[in-house]
């Protein structure tokens, strides 16, 4: 089965529950509101023969990138987002790209996928859900 190309840039054009998401990672309040403010970019690399990828989000605060090989395990480290580490496995679920974070916190992952020039993120853990919609650059 072919799998979407998810290479591309893309510029955030909505989110949702955001704080409350943050709140559930345990992230102070002042560090929250400044999160909720941005507005990142998403640089993608994407070789779907290999099943390597490198998502970079980019902000004017701070940056972070994550690179792995889809459905391989590998250490994340989240010492920048939220001060943990995390055994973390992203697979295919049909077209969509599913992450799950093992870890000090229950139920914590992300779900991408792509509905034609829109990048979908799903955002959980501990039954909390943050969404956000970003577009594809031209």
């Amino acid at each position: 089965m072919s799998r979407p190309d998810y290479s591309g840039t893309f510029h955030m054009v909505s989110q949702e529950n955001m704080d409350e998401y943050l709140e559930a990672l345990d992230i102070n309040f002042a560090l929250r509101k400044i999160v909720c403010l941005l507005k990142p970019t998403k640089q993608i690399t994407h070789d779907p023969a290999t099943g390597a990828m490198k998502i970079r989000t980019l902000t004017t605060f701070k940056n972070f990138d994550m690179d792995f090989t889809i459905g391989q395990e590998f250490t994340e480290d989240l010492k920048p987002v939220d001060g943990r580490t995390c055994q973390t496995t992203v697979d295919w679920e049909g077209d969509t790209l599913v992450c799950v974070q093992r870890g000090e916190k229950e139920g914590r992952g992300w779900t991408h996928w792509l509905e034609g020039n829109m990048l979908h993120l799903e955002m959980r853990v501990q039954g909390v859900v943050a969404k956000q919609l970003f577009k594809k650059a031209e």
